[in-house]
């Protein structure tokens, strides 16, 4: 499906497209606050995926149940 939209000529299409609208002084802004962006949201990410992997090790522990031995049933009301 989007096997051919990073090909060179492609991206050279959009880099002029790009250039022609937001003209050469605005265009190294945009890179730039693109970059950054990028950059904010892989680091969001991954201190969300280091606190989730925190979280889940400290968990398993307690819900563990020791080899051999059946959990309590339900009490009866």
């Amino acid at each position: 499906m989007f096997e051919g939209i990073f090909q060179p000529m492609h991206l050279l299409f959009i880099l002029v497209i790009a250039l022609v609208v937001f003209g050469p002084k605005k265009l190294p802004e945009l890179g730039a606050g693109l970059g950054k962006g990028i950059r904010e949201f892989k680091n969001a990410i991954s201190e969300t995926s280091g606190e989730f992997k925190k979280a889940m090790n400290e968990e398993a522990p307690k819900e563990t149940i020791a080899a051999g031995t059946d959990p309590a049933p339900p009490k009866a009301s």
